[in-house]
């Protein structure tokens, strides 16, 4: 079984250095750092992740590898932005559901930045067909909802993110008792994480428990979406 004793301080340090010298000369000199700070330590959570999130969220995936697996790229695709500079400055990384490469399907995100880290749980803008099928649950099922909004292990370990529409998306009356929810264009729980606990041997139980209290919403999800979790 692999072992996780915590991101390095240099991971820090070297994020913040490279969003000031976010270019390609900097980041080829400083290649040995972003093998050892950034690469290495993530891929090492990652690994260390397989096993216990087999048994807490089997339908997820912990995928250790450089490219095309949980890890997410740091190179930014800049083809359609203003901000041409070519790394991204955080640590992006993705425990996706089984069925998320063929449909819709949510997952958990850890996000290592030098000015915020979090652990995020849910779907993030899904595409207009999968957010009518989750409104549709919430309208259909509004008991089953409210177990999830109140479960008390989630609201001990998740805000829900605050990423809604102005007004009532369309079909819906702006006098429905779960409106707030309806508007809702994400549905994520958000979890600050500490840089202590991201230092720490602690963090691989610690997200493992947060993606179990986190299960009432993730079923609800996949439930709407017709995927098994």
């Amino acid at each position: 079984m692999s072992t996780f004793e915590g991101f390095p301080a240099d991971t820090f340090r070297y994020l913040t250095d490279l969003e000031q010298n976010n270019n390609r000369d900097w980041f080829n000199e400083h290649k040995d750092r972003y093998e050892s700070s950034f690469l290495l330590p993530a891929l090492a959570f990652i690994e260390a992740m397989q096993s216990p999130l087999s048994k807490a969220a089997p339908m997820l995936r912990a995928e250790p590898k450089k490219m095309g697996g949980s890890l997410m790229r740091i190179y930014k695709d800049t083809r359609f932005s203003k901000d041409k500079t070519p790394y991204k400055t955080n640590i992006g990384i993705q425990f996706r559901h089984q069925s998320g490469k063929d449909v819709h399907a949510p997952g958990v995100y850890l996000h290592v930045a030098a000015d915020e880290c979090f652990l995020g749980v849910g779907t993030w803008r899904p595409p207009s067909d999968a957010l009518k099928q989750i409104r549709e649950a919430i309208d259909q099922n509004p008991t089953e909802w409210r177990k999830v909004r109140q479960n008390k292990a989630f609201r001990g370990s998740f805000d829900l993110y605050d990423d809604r529409l102005k007004s009532a998306p369309r079909g819906y009356d702006r006098e429905h008792p779960l409106i707030d929810d309806l508007r809702l264009k994400s549905f994520i729980g958000m979890a600050p994480i500490t840089r202590k606990l991201l230092r720490s041997s602690d963090l691989v139980p610690e997200v493992v428990r947060r993606i179990k209290h986190a299960k009432t919403l993730m079923g609800f999800l996949c439930e709407s979406l017709q995927q098994p979790y």
